[in-house]
């Protein structure tokens, strides 16, 4: 790679098959929904002012009338590839779900739970999928653009983030590709030569509220971490370095406040049952926003007593101020290009990964007290704290090494979800990465 380079991927809105709960793989048989046209319309408007250079295309027929819809009248061509269709389900293709099941047994049982590993008719699709998704990338990568639009599927787009930042097949269904979902990824150029320095910008910010229904990749789930970024504080002044930055130990500013107060109301499509914080000053008003206005939700009226939610500071989420960062890097949302000594990012990773399990503890025992309640409802864990903690919570979550602290960027006012459709004791499903919608007029353009 030469110059620096964004790609963005959508999946196509939701299809004829989609909406009947049918095996579609690279068959060529379904529409777009009049839903699916609307998602698809909800894509363009976000990606509205964005001059890309070139689009490239499944040519599956969902696919290219969903980049069609995107692309608009800009007047650059749209680029059919095949290695971009839906994965190759072969015998599966046009069953229903539950017909699936029935004719098949062993082998749908297996594509449920061992994706990886599941052949059927000579072929293991989900491996044949990782290597197209190389395929992919060394066609879109060498092409004279800086700015490329791709719209393709659920599981080809997942290859697509898993493979650009270096994950297996054992990643399959854990990047949720949502229909009409936006992921964005940076490539720069390597300064020492090979491979190009790659980062997750964005993954499925969605048309809707990516906390609407309970399902998580066709699982329904009940248990998420909600990783809420608080949003701009003060400014601080660090007199011995005579700099100025963005602290987490100072307030919120006005805009923070207004970015805790619009994460509050995107969380009312949950009920939340507790929210976690650092310690910091921005940390907690926004975790206190947060339970404010969900216990206030269903209270209308004046004998109403609001619904109790459980708020903690904890210590261990206090690990923003281990790095010792000026003020470029603490405005930008991302450890791109950050030097940090070895000393610090161990410990800044060993304190992370602390908090990783105190939020799963947390979330576990919230599980053991709903059963026992009465065996339904939701189990969410709110973590509020920085968006550097963050990341390094996406690290844990996914099992990354601290070397791939670099790995995403969030902004201020963000939300990221976690699903646990097999419970707390099992890895989490990726619902979204730096979502950031819900911020209105305020929010950060999804390709800025």
């Amino acid at each position: 790679l030469k110059a620096a380079k964004r790609v963005v991927l959508v999946r196509h809105g939701q299809s004829t098959w989609n909406a009947e709960g049918r095996i579609q793989g690279s068959s060529d048989f379904s529409v777009l929904t009049d839903k699916g046209e609307s998602q698809a319309e909800t894509s363009r408007q976000m990606l509205l002012d964005d001059s890309f250079d070139v689009c490239f295309s499944s040519p599956l027929i969902r696919s290219k009338r969903t980049a069609e819809i995107i692309w608009g009248s800009r007047k650059g061509e749209i680029i059919t590839d095949s290695n971009l269709r839906e994965i190759d389900l072969y015998s599966f293709q046009g069953l229903l779900k539950n017909e699936g099941k029935a004719m098949y047994g062993a082998a749908y049982r297996q594509w449920q739970i061992d994706a990886p590993n599941f052949n059927i008719d000579g072929h293991y699709p989900v491996r044949e999928l990782w290597t197209r998704a190389r395929y992919c990338w060394s066609r879109i990568l060498v092409h004279e653009s800086r700015s490329v639009l791709v719209v393709a599927h659920n599981a080809a787009n997942q290859a697509l983030v898993a493979t650009a930042i270096g994950l297996g097949t054992e990643y399959f269904r854990v990047l949720l590709q949502s229909n009409c979902g936006v992921s964005v990824l940076d490539f720069t150029p390597n300064p020492n030569g090979g491979s190009p320095e790659v980062f997750l910008n964005r993954l499925n910010q969605t048309p809707s509220s990516p906390l609407a229904g309970g399902g998580s990749g066709g699982r329904k789930t009940s248990s998420r971490i909600i990783l809420a970024s608080h949003g701009f504080s003060s400014e601080v002044k660090k007199k011995e370095k005579r700099e100025w930055f963005c602290s987490s130990s100072s307030a919120l500013n006005m805009l923070g406040v207004i970015q805790a107060q619009k994460i509050s109301e995107l969380l009312l499509d949950l009920k939340v049952r507790t929210v976690i914080s650092s310690t910091t000053a921005a940390s907690v008003e926004t975790a206190k926003t947060i339970s404010k206005v969900q216990e206030a939700a269903d209270c209308l009226g004046a004998d109403c007593v609001p619904r109790y939610v459980e708020t903690k500071h904890v210590s261990d989420l206090d690990v923003v101020n281990i790095l010792n960062l000026n003020e470029t890097a603490w405005k930008r949302g991302s450890l791109k290009g950050v030097y940090l000594d070895e000393t610090m990012i161990n410990e800044f990773w060993d304190r992370s990964g602390a908090a990783w399990k105190c939020l799963l503890h947390e979330l576990s025992s919230k599980e053991l007290l709903l059963q026992k309640e009465s065996g339904e409802g939701e189990n969410v864990v709110v973590a509020v704290g920085h968006s550097y903690l963050h990341m390094a919570l996406l690290g844990h979550c996914l099992n990354l090494g601290k070397e791939r602290l670099g790995s995403f960027h969030l902004d201020a006012g963000s939300v990221s979800v976690v699903d646990f459709p097999d419970g707390p004791g099992r890895p989490g499903v990726v619902r979204c990465i730096n979502y950031t919608a819900h911020l209105g007029r305020w929010s950060i353009p999804i390709t800025r």
